[in-house]
């Protein structure tokens, strides 16, 4: 069992041309004995977006705080906490920051994807 506030976990930062203002963490994965996902959370500055993207897996998120947009299906959506999204796999997607707060999205995807 693994229970720690997500903030021990040292974050990874995205900061170039296709990932603005963007902090990553492994939550649950490999390396604590999860072998079907991996739960992951991104931090995304006022501002900041993920890389516009798609593979080969699907993925769920789950919006726990701030106010963005997702992409997706060629259209942007508004999403507010406790809103749900899923991905198909091989979509074209993205997440970005448009309101003043951080925002906070759970990322599950499946093992046989990168963990970040």
């Amino acid at each position: 069992m693994k229970i720690l506030s997500y903030t021990d976990i040292k974050a990874i930062h995205f900061d170039n041309d296709e990932a603005k203002g963007v902090a990553g963490r492994v939550l649950v994965g490999k390396k604590d004995g999860a072998n079907n996902f991996c739960m992951r959370i991104f931090e995304i500055a006022s501002g900041g977006h993920t890389p516009k993207h798609s593979h080969a897996w699907e993925h769920e998120m789950f919006i726990h705080a701030g106010n963005g947009e997702i992409y997706c299906n060629y259209r942007w959506t508004p999403v507010q906490p406790g809103h749900v999204a899923f991905i198909p796999a091989n979509e074209k997607h993205q997440i970005k920051n448009s309101g003043n707060d951080l925002l906070k999205v759970i990322c599950l995807v499946p093992a046989i994807a990168p963990e970040i």
